[in-house]
C-alpha cells in the first residue's frame, strides 16, 4: 500500500494480522494472572496470606484490580479490625 492510496478504516484493521497475546503467557497454559504472582516467597506469612486472599477475591469476581473498599472487605474477612485509636 503506497502513501497515495487512501486507506479506509476497514482496510487498516483487516490488513493487520490479529495476535492473541493471551496464548503467549510464560506458563503456556493460559492460567490466571496474579498481582503478587512470583513474589509470594519474599513475603511474610501475613503478607502471603493477604496476597492469596486478594488473588482469590479477584479470581472469584473476575476482577483484574480491586478498589480500596474491596481491599477493606478482604482485610475484614481475614479478621483485621480498625483500632479506634484509644488503645
Amino acid at each position: 500500500m503506497s502513501l497515495a492510496t487512501p486507506v479506509t478504516p476497514t482496510q487498516a484493521v483487516t490488513d493487520v494480522p490479529f495476535v492473541d497475546r493471551r496464548q503467549q503467557s510464560g506458563s503456556g497454559e493460559g492460567g490466571e494472572r496474579r498481582q503478587f504472582g512470583n513474589s509470594y516467597n519474599n513475603l511474610s506469612q501475613e503478607g502471603r496470606q493477604l496476597a492469596e486472599a486478594i488473588d482469590s477475591y479477584k479470581v472469584e469476581r473476575h476482577r483484574r484490580y480491586i478498589t480500596t473498599d474491596e481491599l477493606i472487605g478482604v482485610l475484614s474477612r481475614l479478621g483485621y479490625k480498625r483500632s479506634n485509636g484509644l488503645e
